[in-house]
């Protein structure tokens, strides 16, 4: 059971989340990194990138720490397999494997990236952007770098599917709410209309116009068309 309150607060904090860390990805890979060529010294384009990154890193962090804890706790409220339809199930599957995967390269490449600051005196290691090694880059940081550029890929990779997953599971939700998902739903902490208390008044007008669209949809959707004969 789960507050309609509640639900929108860790709704809120996962796509926000989701948001600062896929939009970071983005921009250091196709403006932040390549701009560094703009700096001649090869140096200073690895000072700058490490300041950078390590400047984000916490927004990173937080940003894909709140998107994983908003989406597990939607696993054991609203998004529990009982409460889903088949399609929904299959989706938020597949939606696990892809979040368990962006903690994943998500961590790796913050620490990656913490290692290669390291190379080199207030991170000033030499490099050709911030991702590729210039010809003078120790080859330890080149071995980083290249690391780097693979855990890059694979965050865009994995985050543009987890925003693709996420907006059909919306859509989804919206186009045809789960009956028994909104049966769940309440609009106080004190009750609902399986909370143990014979509360059904204080049902709010979301989780009545939720039932009421969901049964007449589902009604709709099972009756058969007719087919006109001559």
């Amino acid at each position: 059971m789960v507050s309609d309150k509640l639900a929108n607060v860790t709704r809120a904090a996962h796509d926000l989340g989701l948001a600062t860390w896929f939009g970071g990805s983005m921009f250091g890979k196709f403006a932040h990194n390549p701009a560094l060529k703009a700096i001649s010294d090869h140096r200073e384009r690895g000072k700058v990138a490490n300041a950078a990154w390590n400047g984000y890193n916490l927004l990173n962090g937080v940003g894909l720490g709140a998107a994983a804890t908003g989406w597990a706790a939607a696993r054991v409220t609203e998004a529990n397999p009982v409460r889903m339809s088949a399609t929904e199930n299959a989706l938020s599957l597949a939606k696990d494997g892809l979040m368990i995967a962006a903690v994943v390269t998500g961590i790796a490449n913050g620490v990656q990236g913490a290692r290669l600051g390291r190379q080199g005196p207030d991170g000033a290691v030499p490099v050709e952007t911030g991702t590729k090694p210039a010809p003078e880059t120790p080859p330890e940081a080149a071995r980083i770098q290249r690391s780097l550029e693979t855990l890059g890929n694979l965050n865009i990779g994995v985050g543009a599917a987890l925003i693709a997953v996420n907006a059909v599971l919306s859509q989804i939700n919206y186009s045809r709410p789960t009956a028994r998902r909104a049966l769940t739903r309440r609009s106080n902490p004190s009750g609902g209309l399986f909370g143990g208390n014979d509360d059904r008044a204080s049902l709010s007008p979301f989780t009545l116009g939720a039932l009421g669209f969901a049964g007449i949809n589902e009604l709709v959707r099972r009756t058969p068309v007719s087919t006109p004969t001559s």
